[in-house]
């Protein structure tokens, strides 16, 4: 009997340790996001809203375009200006609110992932059940970011999809056209850059309003800060930020007359992206192994 009694122990202890414990975590991470009723809302009608708002624009352009006589497709010698006036499809796909809105709704939902367990004090009741921190979050990243990706796939997919159809007597664009598949990527990329500094952003703050409006600031405003070109230097801080490598990927090669003095680059743009994620991702998985309860 007392060899049963130690045997139990090591047995339990072999369970603990076995790989599938970080799908135990995954699992746990993905009930927890469900299991609020704000979730559903707030990912159902936000994608909606930005949908929506990128159609009421492709609607507006069509009735517009249908009532003025076409541009010429090149601007005349002696008129460079003209290109400009020249109606660009995969804008409207791309409305700079609406997807603004997007940026804090993921930004937001991230936030809440993290700043809502120390507020409510389910964060004591895991730990304690994990002791492992890094795991815990490691997960939280790991699904927030599935999640996200997933919203951001479906609202670029079906924004562009519905705003071309709308603007096929318009020059609307296929998914095949230059520069079409590299700003539905970004887009939908960037649901999941903003949801994992929304983590960080929560990890570091972990006030539900301080870190929603820390959101809106690094996210939105931050930006406005530095989009001066007076100074190359102030230029290239705004150019790291999420909205503007976002706003130079969306853009038409085909239609490309921005008259910036330090642009961002294709290349730069992928850069900040990649650079903001992992960043993000590594601040809420660190903050919460070196910070108490």
């Amino acid at each position: 009997m007392t060899a049963q009694t130690v045997a139990e122990p090591k047995t339990y202890a072999t369970a603990l340790d076995s790989p599938t414990r970080f799908h135990h975590l995954l699992s746990a991470e993905w009930i927890k996001l469900w299991s609020l009723r704000s979730t559903y809302w707030v990912l159902g009608i936000g994608p909606l809203a930005v949908i929506g708002i990128n159609v009421n624009s492709a609607l507006s352009n069509a009735d517009r375009l249908a009532h003025q006589p076409e541009l010429p497709p090149a601007p005349p010698p002696g008129r460079p200006e003209l290109p400009q006036m020249l109606f660009d499809p995969l804008a409207s796909a791309f409305v700079d609110p609406a997807w603004q809105l997007l940026m804090i709704i993921a930004g937001s939902v991230g936030a809440l992932a993290v700043f809502g367990e120390y507020t409510s004090g389910l964060i004591r009741t895991t730990f304690a059940a994990v002791p492992a921190r890094r795991a815990v979050m490691t997960a939280k990243v790991a699904v927030m970011a599935t999640v996200m990706l997933v919203l951001g796939t479906v609202t670029a997919g079906a924004s562009f999809g519905v705003t071309q159809a709308i603007l096929q007597d318009h020059h609307g664009m296929s998914i095949g056209d230059p520069g079409a598949l590299r700003a539905v990527a970004a887009s939908a990329l960037l649901a999941p850059l903003c949801a994992l500094v929304g983590m960080a952003l929560g990890a570091l703050i972990r006030h539900a309003a301080g870190t929603v409006v820390a959101v809106v600031g690094v996210l939105l405003l931050l930006p406005t800060l530095f989009m001066g070109e007076t100074y190359r230097w102030v230029k290239e801080i705004g150019n790291a930020m999420p909205l503007t490598a976002w706003r130079a990927l969306v853009q038409n090669p085909g239609r490309d007359y921005s008259v910036d003095k330090y642009p961002v680059s294709v290349t730069e743009g992928w850069i900040v992206f990649g650079a903001w994620s992992l960043v993000a991702a590594a601040v809420a998985v660190a903050v919460v192994h070196h910070r108490d309860v």
